[in-house]
């Protein structure tokens, strides 16, 4: 009979920790957000949308810069998450392809720019912490964990952009 209050007390007390972490949450990452959101929004207002607008277009230009260069540059102004709201400059057609080459890009930047992600810090610290171990310079590894985090957001890019084409032109929407 005590093993089933224990059980009782061990499931409960879950659901305590989990109330804890949200509570945390709603304290702590939200208005956190909200700040963000608001900072960024009056940014745009003071600067112009047709500014940044231009930003976006001079950046997203081609291939390469429009999945390099302006995903390097939301995630490293806005940090995950609003750097996805950059986005929003973006026509129709390149959404998808941005969204999902800059989340691959949310991780890699971590080790040079913790402000980027600071929700995956402990995960290149965790890395980091590693590699010290062995004797072996992190600042490489960072720089390494970068660049191969740029090349892969642009493969990501790059294949998303064209199946979200293909899948638009066989659907009949204009691009």
């Amino acid at each position: 009979m005590q093993e089933l209050g224990v059980l009782a007390a061990g499931f409960i007390g879950l659901f305590q920790e989990g109330g804890k972490s949200f509570v945390g949450m709603v304290t702590g990452m939200l208005p956190t957000l909200i700040a963000l959101i608001t900072a960024i929004n009056a940014f745009i207002h003071i600067m112009g949308q047709e500014r940044i607008s231009k930003l976006a277009q001079l950046t997203s230009k081609n291939v390469i810069l429009r999945y390099t260069v302006f995903n390097v540059i939301s995630m490293f102004f806005l940090g995950n998450p609003m750097a996805y709201t950059m986005g929003r400059f973006l026509p129709e057609k390149y959404k998808p392809a941005f969204m999902d080459s800059c989340i691959s890009f949310a991780h890699p930047i971590t080790g040079l720019f913790p402000n980027a992600n600071p929700a995956e810090l402990f995960v290149w610290l965790g890395i980091a912490n590693g590699i010290a171990q062995l004797g072996l310079p992190t600042s490489e590894m960072a720089v390494r964990y970068f660049l191969a985090g740029v090349l892969v957001m642009l493969i990501r890019g790059i294949i998303t952009e064209k199946i979200t084409l293909y899948m638009m032109k066989k659907k009949g929407v204009e691009l």
